[in-house]
């Protein structure tokens, strides 16, 4: 049970607390997605769903992306970062990485699509409202600081 009488199916057909619409950069166009947030009694249920990820060329290759909350509010950037505004990972707790309350599970993709789901008590619903998401280019390390080395941004969505 996520929250008390209530079932996790029943939470999920409930509309979301919040939510963030991804859209890849100019160099990741076919990037869409849709994370959703639901505050429970136990943290806050997070579902993941991405469409047009890169496909890895071999057997071997890379379908594993980070999955970060970040500070800042916008999906904003420049040639270099196109998504320069949205700072670091959400972490007001000053903690390392990956303790850090906007680290979350990587993605894994599958021929180009992803589904996550997950329960976590790093942050409330209300305190990620008007940060962001970022879905990164590869996976990230849980070691090195104070990111996890997990490449470009390749695709942004803002908390609403």
């Amino acid at each position: 049970m996520v929250e008390q009488g209530m079932s996790l199916r029943g939470i999920l057909q409930k509309a979301p607390h919040a939510h963030a619409r991804v859209r890849g950069s100019v160099a990741y166009p076919n990037i869409k997605g849709r994370v959703d947030f639901y505050q429970t009694d136990q943290g806050v249920v997070v579902l993941a769903e991405m469409t047009g990820l890169p496909v890895a060329e071999s057997a071997c290759g890379n379908s594993v992306f980070g999955f970060h909350i970040h500070d800042g509010s916008l999906c904003q950037g420049n040639a270099e970062d196109p998504f320069a505004a949205v700072g670091q990972h959400y972490n007001p707790g000053n903690c390392p990485h990956p303790s850090h309350s906007g680290d979350m599970p990587p993605l894994f993709g599958n021929k180009g699509y992803a589904i996550l789901m997950f329960l976590t008590d790093r942050f409330t619903v209300e305190e990620i409202i008007g940060r962001t998401i970022i879905l990164h280019s590869g996976p990230d390390d849980f070691t090195t600081q104070p990111g996890g080395n997990a490449g470009k941004k390749m695709a942004c969505g803002e908390i609403k």
